[in-house]
């Protein structure tokens, strides 16, 4: 039993995983799959997953995958190069079902088990677009003709390892496969459940839910140390970082000195400390030291940012803006910030903590704006919002800063899939040619480094912390789990591959 504490109280039945709407059914990753995977146990690097090899031309404009022959859809046809030029050309169509940001222009069948994947630009570092869930491996004999706008997919036939047996609102049964290509389970039935962060803590100690994804304060204490042989708490680095988002088209966001005043009064210190998590404030870069060490630029390895309250202060004086009333003011027009952020995950505190700091040092008023994570996609998608907080990730360097480029950019009150802040910057996309055009390690780590500056000093966002999946176990009834210390994939039911491998691992216990 898998609680999922980020879904609302109910599920809706989509499983349309291109369509623009915002609600859908969740962990349809575990029915759909993509052609590759990304490895976080292994450098965040490309795998191959539905696809068995990939290879690209010397230019890296063009990319050739060539198909497992073992692979099935659920309802016993095989997968060919058909389904994969299909489903690969569906964000092709329509701008608005291209949910994953790809940046392909062009899918072609070589043979029956071979595609090509066409890049108008090199496009070494930006393979890991195939290993999203947003551009899903569908069967076209069963979805060519439907209204993506429209159409749920009720009934979803995919080749991943699960099919939907049943469907409630307050309840999702999915069905390991007998016949999947990667391999059998013990496990028969996998049941997905809506709850809430503080729910979850309950059902876990009474074992009625066996695993969840939840950033626990005091876990160590509340619930390890309860049943220290059960009760799993572990945490996985995702490479990114949770960070402030600014809305740079949208007044007084526009400018960098109000970016900056902000940035510098954000007390890190302070929420990493009510998160219980000593240590992980996040650098001005939003590469994380452990994975990127070799990569970060020697000023900002290892940086801590601490509040300066001095040089925000200066910043906001360099605006021409002026703090009245808690307002910013500057030309006769007044602005009151709003902050964003997932209730959900109970970001209430720590935005709060980030709320008082603002009005002590620089005097400013920022209003609180909660919603629910659905919600909250939707008004990041289409800029509903001023400033708001996000996880910056993605496979490597250049999958983190991608969302940076303008090529994702939409105006506000178009959904874009990844540039929520709505950047656009011609040094910034200058580097971002550099490092997805080329495959040389030194060419590509001097572009990484003017990225780190562009973030650094021009500050699109700001990161907070740097991110964790938090993964919380009860294993009285299966065992098998993996740890930080010894994984060769995340426990993490969001990441389909990983948790097709974690699954595949988990006996009952004795």
């Amino acid at each position: 039993m898998f609680g999922k504490t980020d879904a609302g109280t109910t599920f809706v039945r989509n499983y349309n995983m291109f369509s623009p709407a915002t609600q859908k059914t969740p962990h349809g990753e575990l029915i759909h799959e993509s052609l590759l995977r990304v490895d976080y146990s292994d450098g965040a690097k490309v795998k191959p997953w539905l696809a068995e090899s990939m290879e690209f031309d010397e230019a890296g404009t063009t990319l050739t995958l060539k198909l497992r022959e073992d692979v099935k859809f659920s309802d016993g046809k095989p997968l060919t190069a058909d389904d994969v030029v299909f489903s690969l050309g569906i964000p092709l169509k329509d701008p608005a079902f291209n949910t994953g940001g790809t940046t392909y222009e062009k899918v072609a069948k070589k043979d029956a088990a071979t595609v090509t994947v066409h890049w108008p630009r090199a496009a070494f570092s930006e393979v890991s677009q195939l290993a999203s869930i947003a551009v899903p491996i569908v069967p076209k004999h069963l979805w060519d003709g439907k209204d993506l706008n429209s159409w749920t997919n009720p009934e979803p036939i995919g080749t991943g390892p699960f099919t939907l047996q049943r469907f409630a609102p307050q309840q999702l049964t999915l069905a390991a496969r007998t016949d999947y290509w990667g391999g059998g389970f013990e496990i028969k039935q996998l049941k997905i459940i809506p709850t809430s962060p503080d729910t979850v803590k309950a059902q876990l100690l009474r074992g009625e839910v066996d695993w969840t994804l939840q950033a626990w304060n005091g876990a160590e204490k509340e619930y390890v140390a309860k049943d220290p042989e059960h009760h799993l708490y572990e945490k996985y680095a995702t490479g990114g970082a949770y960070s402030l988002f600014f809305n740079t088209e949208r007044a007084p966001f526009d400018d960098v000195h109000v970016r900056r005043a902000l940035a510098l009064t954000i007390p890190r210190k302070d929420i990493v400390t009510t998160l219980q998590r000593p240590g992980t404030e996040a650098g001005p870069t939003g590469l994380v030291d452990e994975i990127y060490a070799d990569t970060i630029l020697p000023e900002y390895r290892g940086k801590v940012q601490q509040v300066d309250a001095a040089a925000a202060r200066k910043e906001l004086e360099l605006s021409g803006f002026e703090v009245k009333g808690g307002k910013l003011v500057k030309d006769g027009k007044s602005y009151t910030p709003k902050l964003s952020f997932n209730q959900d995950f109970g970001w209430d505190a720590y935005a709060n903590i980030m709320i008082r700091s603002w009005q002590k040092h620089l005097g400013l008023e920022v209003k609180s704006a909660g919603a629910p994570g659905a919600n909250l996609f939707e008004q990041q998608q289409t800029g509903e919002f001023d400033l708001t907080i996000s996880t910056t990730g993605g496979a490597g360097v250049a999958g983190l800063y991608s969302a940076l480029s303008s090529r994702a950019h939409r105006p506000l009150g178009e959904k874009t899939a990844t540039n929520f802040g709505r950047w656009k910057d011609d040094a910034t996309d200058a580097a971002l040619e550099e490092l997805q055009g080329s495959n040389d390690p030194g060419t590509t780590k001097s572009a990484a480094q003017k990225l780190q500056k562009i973030v650094a000093e021009q500050v699109p966002y700001s990161p907070v912390y740097d991110s964790f999946w938090f993964v919380a176990v009860n294993a009285k009834r299966w065992t098998g789990w993996p740890t930080p210390e010894n994984f060769s994939a995340v426990p993490m039911l969001g990441l389909g591959p990983d948790a097709t491998l974690t699954l595949q691992k988990l006996k009952a216990a004795k």
